[in-house]
């Protein structure tokens, strides 16, 4: 994928950084790429590995020059934008919410329903999951190739640099003011984040009862999944963490198994790594690491373990870097995967 003109439209976010670091560590060459960003960064320089990029502005330009666009902004510069680049002959990779309930864009997670990609008419705008939806399938997946699946239940633990550079910002202000004897104040947050707990800020849903956060993972998995019935009930929280989600997720398999075997199914999956159970995985060790880490692998009621050490129900806890795998790497991804078919 060297060769490919890439863009990175929100390149002075937490996901579009992420992204051109990544790009930057694979040898993509700085000629390649263009970082653009708000009007308040043009012409500002930022980091390339040991090269420097000029942020640009979002323009017609970019647009015409361009073979990929990485959608790292909101959904309203991807609903203005898309349309523009796929005018230009570029294809798109959009990590905001805009297209993803969309039934004629693919919602997509390469080791998972990759082969979508795969398909005539191959897709030229391709939609990034929800961060907290791409951890639970992944890890979860396997077990469903296994064994199927007939209901999730998921705790999230999401930390604050989930919510962008924002998040981050405050993150670190309230540090220094509870430091200092001071109060936190929370702006990007509804609570303060500093020593502190709360359901995560999206818009609850008073009929559901869930928050958008929430609502975004059922409906989500059920796309990828392709699982219209699928019975996912997620509880979503903020956590006073920098960087890298986690979960504690309980599965309802179809069919009985071994925690050894259920192991077994998680070893051998891409893009995890199976965590001894006398160090399970956490937010620190997952941060900017491409796997998602996975432990605690555990029939989730002892006393309905069968006489062959089989069970229906699995507990597990995963931790895994939402910048990475749950946004910019994941994209990368994507692009690698939609250049692979091109060539075909």
């Amino acid at each position: 994928m060297h060769d490919r003109r890439i863009t990175v439209i929100g390149a002075t976010g937490a996901v579009g950084r992420e992204a051109l670091a990544i790009l930057a560590a694979a040898g993509h060459p700085a000629s390649h790429v263009r970082a653009v960003a708000s009007d308040r960064s043009i012409g500002a320089e930022c980091a390339y590995g040991d090269d420097v990029i000029t942020l640009d502005a979002l323009d017609h330009d970019v647009a015409s020059e361009c073979d990929l666009a990485l959608c790292c902004a909101g959904a309203d510069v991807s609903r203005t934008w898309t349309p523009r680049f796929l005018a230009a002959g570029a294809a798109v990779v959009d990590n905001s919410s805009c297209f993803r309930a969309d039934p004629d864009v693919p919602l997509v997670i390469p080791e998972v329903n990759g082969d979508v990609l795969d398909r005539s008419p191959r897709p030229r705008v391709v939609a990034n999951p929800n961060c907290s939806t791409t951890l639970l399938l992944l890890a979860v997946d396997p077990l469903r190739r296994a064994f199927g699946v007939e209901r999730i239940v998921v705790s999230t633990y999401q930390a604050v640099s989930g919510a962008g550079q924002a998040g981050i910002d405050e993150w670190r202000a309230q540090m220094r003011d509870v430091a200092a004897g001071r109060p936190p104040s929370p702006r990007t947050f509804p609570e303060p984040c500093v020593g502190n707990v709360f359901t995560h800020e999206s818009t609850l849903d008073p009929t559901t009862g869930f928050t958008g956060e929430e609502s975004k993972m059922i409906h989500e998995a059920r796309r990828i999944w392709t699982d219209p019935h699928l019975a996912l009930s997620p509880t979503c929280v903020r956590v006073p963490v920098e960087r890298a989600h986690s979960q504690a997720v309980t599965v309802t398999l179809r069919t009985p198994t071994t925690v050894a075997d259920a192991r077994a199914a998680l070893r051998h999956a891409p893009g995890l790594r199976l965590e001894d159970d006398a160090r399970p995985p956490t937010p620190l060790r997952a941060t900017g690491r491409d796997e998602v880490l996975v432990g605690r692998v555990r029939a989730a009621v002892p006393d309905e373990v069968d006489e062959r050490g089989r069970t229906h129900t699995l507990s597990l806890w995963l931790s895994g870097d939402q910048l990475r795998k749950g946004a910019a790497l994941n994209a990368l991804q994507i692009a690698a995967r939609m250049h692979d078919v091109a060539r075909r």
